[in-house]
């Protein structure tokens, strides 16, 4: 697991807004996400999730944004760490969960595009700064998406 924490400015902890990641993977590939025109984060690629709802635990968030996203249903698994980053507009803490695709077919209901990619292609995508710690481990190994330990 990690915590890590990026940028020098600390905010109140209240002013940080907790959002979730899945590391989502099927046949030794994982899915990503690339955000919409009109998005802050506009053309950059993220693991897809989302804010926590109040009342809402970050799984049971997990699997509302898949279904909202993607029109799939998953199951959340493993809690993977967390990321403390600050964007000039949001400070964010994300949540990463692996997670396993149950049912549906992928409908693009918030993002420009999807892939399905293997851990050597994520250095190909411009990633969005709060997602590329779990980029890092994922190219060192350090998350296992082969699928033999986890079901993915």
């Amino acid at each position: 697991m990690i915590s890590i924490r990026m940028n020098n400015r600390k905010p109140n902890m209240k002013d940080i807004i907790k959002v979730t990641a899945a590391i989502l993977g099927k046949d030794g590939q994982i899915i990503i996400a690339q955000r919409k025109r009109g998005d802050h984060l506009s053309g950059k690629w993220e693991f897809p999730g989302g804010k926590i709802e109040p009342r809402e635990t970050p799984e049971e968030s997990l699997s509302r944004e898949l279904k909202e996203e993607f029109d799939i249903d998953v199951a959340i698994a493993e809690y993977l760490g967390s990321n403390v980053h600050h964007y000039d507009h949001i400070s964010i803490e994300l949540m990463a969960y692996r997670a396993t695709w149950v049912g549906g077919a992928i409908t693009l209901n918030d993002h420009k595009a999807y892939c399905w990619v293997s851990v050597d292609q994520l250095a190909d995508f411009d990633f969005a700064p709060a997602d590329v710690p779990f980029v890092e481990m994922l190219r060192r190994g350090q998350i296992d998406v082969s699928g033999k330990a986890h079901g993915l």
